[in-house]
């Protein structure tokens, strides 16, 4: 066999070969194997429908995982049921079994399927028309979402056994519409959440104000739905789901679904500099290792944490293939590309037609996407739910996979890839929400009382529903008759909230090479940095320089361009504490958490060159200042640990822990590391003390901070751990920062610093 070209005859003697490789072997840390499993499984129910179990055998399934069986009991029992079991294990039929068998018994019954993108509820149209097809019952399934026809909506409204949609369309579209749902809503038997670890954040939060409208509708209605929940594995899934639907449930976690074996290799870059800790880039490494997998002919999936990178990598992996070809046979995908040429490269990966991808998170949840070998990613994803997940798309049908996480120089991934334990020990992390934001939760009663009236009693949530409405009577949206509040406002509430944002509008890109047309979208928080005058936005990639930013109109012209540099933009940040709400003593240190506001402004860019990452230049950004008012957590150190410190060794020492802080802060958190910022500060205008300050990246904050302030002895415990451990000189980018940033002697002030206010912890 040619050393790398040749063809082996399977993945594992591609594995076998890969062992032998001392290039390669040198930068593995870590390999582990986990065993293929047998399959745990149960008889098919007694009771349910013959034209049912005819339908499954035809399909090849004579008896059910454990799982399965066991949700659909409690479904039979007539108990809510969140189900949480790993990617590809089978948990569609813990809904479709109770929701078909339902509908064979009582034909007039109804159920809503509720998934976070549209591309997985047109996945599940296709399987449950399948099985209506194969039993030969009118069965009437369809996805109501934007791209459904006006003409087809209606027939959907009168005659839709199974309405499939996003919880978009149930806020802007559905739930203001009820009037027109009349059949769905006196008869809804159930409501599906599927892949339910993604309703976290801002937008689990904006959902769950959702579901308690939907809720509130139906209750109007006469009907009282079951919920049937289905979610990756994260820690807290029971409580996840109760907080997200506001009920109590019952929570199926035996998963008897049959896995191949899987090996999961750990990918250190090497050290191109010892003296200052640097690596070669995770991004080249990551090409180096999506090139052998595909090569060899194995489809491979390319995750990367950002649309940068994800451009980055097609633009070299491309090059592989020549010309055309390359461009047919590897592909990227990500949020803002426009949903037709989503749903194309989804139906290539299923064909086998694409042979590589290269996506951000996108592609994590469940789309069927067909059978890929293998898995690479590009940096630690923030998150151990994610990570499995991701690993989760290759080997999806038994077969053997590979996943390679190639590490970046950054905190979290060097303390991910050194303590391997940490990661194939502990549970996932918890999935937090906050639907009593305040700013989230006015949004929604609006919504709420432009459905239906408000009467004295009614419930809403945690907070006083009574302050708040009268608050609306004063803002002159509502009006009061005795002991009802009414809508009054002319405009339509729920077209201007946006689920997944706490800011309402999008940036809009488009493309003015030839002619106008629309590229794509960006959300308003990462406009400034993104999508700036000279900014390089690569889509597909193509590189295109941003002409103009017209910032009040939320649109940037763009046209093609051939550069061989990519843009990194600066935000400058001020702090101001307006509340605290909770104060503690920890050790020499004092921490508190409460409200802020954040005024932050984009400052430079940096012209960074593609392959080698060299910076080559920079440029002003002129752009206003954005405010945030939101919540967060700071600490602050007392005069003792200050003293002796001249104003430059602090700032080095705070903006050394800070850089490994922000880093390791999601280990706590099941969030992305861009929702949660900290800002260091040698003397904070409150305190008047070194403190470090830790955000939420949305209006009003979503509990991030707060879970932040509750950990905060382990959280600063392992900071020390993580700098101390590291074998760099004087700093670097994987525990305080490369020495450009801290100095000579960062490493050991910040190390100093916290072993001074961990003394008496």
């Amino acid at each position: 066999m040619n050393r790398w070209t040749g063809k082996a005859s399977s993945l594992e003697d591609w594995l076998d070969h890969l062992r032998k490789q001392p290039e390669i072997m040198a930068n593995v840390t870590h390999w582990h194997t986990i065993p293929a499993r047998e399959a745990k499984t149960a008889d098919l129910p007694a009771d349910l429908h013959p034209k049912l179990i005819e339908a499954l055998n035809i399909r090849g399934i004579e008896r059910l995982f454990t799982h399965q069986s066991a949700a659909y009991r409690a479904v039979r029992d007539g108990k809510h049921v969140v189900a949480v079991t790993p990617t590809a294990s089978g948990k569609t039929l813990c809904y479709n079994l109770p929701v078909l068998q339902s509908l064979l018994e009582n034909e007039s019954g109804r159920a809503l399927y509720l998934f976070p993108t549209k591309a997985l509820a047109q996945d599940q149209v296709a399987e449950l028309q399948e099985l209506a097809n194969i039993m030969e019952v009118d069965l009437k399934t369809h996805t109501y979402d934007g791209d459904t026809p006006p003409t087809v909506r209606t027939a959907i409204r009168n005659a839709g056994h199974i309405v499939v949609t996003n919880p978009d369309m149930l806020h802007s579209a559905i739930l203001p519409h009820h009037t027109k749902w009349v059949k769905l809503f006196e008869n809804i038997k159930y409501i599906v959440i599927d892949e339910l670890h993604a309703y976290r954040g801002v937008f689990g939060s904006h959902v769950a104000n959702v579901i308690r409208r939907l809720k509130r509708i139906c209750k109007f209605y006469g009907s009282a739905p079951q919920f049937i929940c289905a979610s990756a594995t994260i820690d807290n899934p029971g409580e996840h789901a109760e907080r997200l639907i506001g009920e109590r449930v019952a929570l199926v976690d035996n998963n008897g679904a049959p896995t191949g074996e899987k090996h999961f290799v750990f990918y250190n870059p090497p050290v191109v500099n010892q003296q200052l800790g640097i690596r070669r880039s995770s991004v080249l490494e990551t090409r180096k290792l999506a090139s052998l997998l595909l090569k060899q002919g194995v489809q491979t999936i390319v995750f990367a944490r950002s649309r940068v990178r994800v451009e980055l990598l097609l633009t070299y992996l491309q090059e592989l293939e020549k010309g055309e070809l390359g461009k047919k046979t590897i592909r990227g995908y990500r949020g803002g590309y426009l949903p037709k040429l989503r749903r194309e490269i989804e139906r290539g990966l299923r064909s086998g037609e694409i042979r590589g991808v290269v996506s951000t998170n996108a592609l994590e949840l469940g789309i069927d996407i067909g059978q890929l070998q293998a898995c690479v990613l590009n940096g630690y994803p923030g998150t151990i739910a994610s990570t499995w997940q991701q690993s989760g798309r290759a080997g999806r049908r038994q077969g053997s996979s590979v996943t390679f996480m190639v590490a970046s120089s950054n905190p979290l991934d060097q303390y991910m890839i050194q303590n391997p334990d940490f990661f194939f020990n502990r549970p996932p992390e918890r999935a937090l929400i906050h639907p009593d934001n305040l700013l989230i939760l006015i949004d929604h009663i609006k919504c709420a009382a432009y459905e239906l009236p408000f009467e004295e009693g009614d419930r809403f949530g945690s907070e006083s529903l009574t302050d708040m409405l009268e608050f609306l009577v004063e803002e002159k949206v509502l009006h009061r008759v005795q002991n009802r509040w009414y809508w009054m406002d002319q405009s339509f509430p729920a077209h201007n909230i946006s689920l997944r944002s706490a800011a309402q509008e999008n940036f809009i890109i488009i493309d003015r090479t030839e002619g106008s047309r629309v590229l794509g979208e960006v959300d308003r928080f990462g406009a400034p940095t993104l999508i700036h005058e000279e900014a390089i936005y690569i889509h597909e990639g193509v590189q295109y320089q941003v002409e103009k930013l017209d910032y009040p109109e939320k649109k940037a012209y763009v046209r093609e361009v051939n550069v061989d540099y990519f843009t990194d933009a600066n935000l400058a940040v001020e702090l101001k504490v307006l509340h605290v709400d909770r104060e503690a003593q920890s050790g020499s240190l004092v921490r508190q958490y409460g409200e802020l506001t954040v005024n932050a402004k984009p400052t430079i860019f940096k012209k960074i060159r593609l392959r080698t990452h060299e910076n080559i230049g920079s440029g002003p950004i002129h752009l206003p200042e954005e405010e945030l008012h939101t919540s967060g957590y700071w600490f602050s150190f007392n005069e003792e640990a200050a003293a002796g410190k001249g104003t430059n060794e602090m700032q080095c020492a705070l903006l050394g822990i800070a850089n490994v802080l922000v880093h390791i802060a999601p280990l706590y958190l099941m969030c992305d590391p861009m929702d949660i910022r900290v800002v260091p500060q040698v003397k904070a205008v409150h305190t008047k003390r070194p403190t470090i300050y830790f955000y939420d990246r949305y209006p009003g904050g979503i509990g991030l901070s707060e879970r932040l302030y509750e950990v905060h002895d382990e959280l600063v415990r392992q900071a020390q751990s993580l700098i101390a451990s590291c074998t760099c000189l004087s700093g670097c980018p994987a525990c305080v920062g490369p020495i450009e940033e801290v100095g000579l002697l960062g490493k050991s002030q910040a190390l100093e610093l916290l072993g001074e206010a961990r003394a008496v912890l």
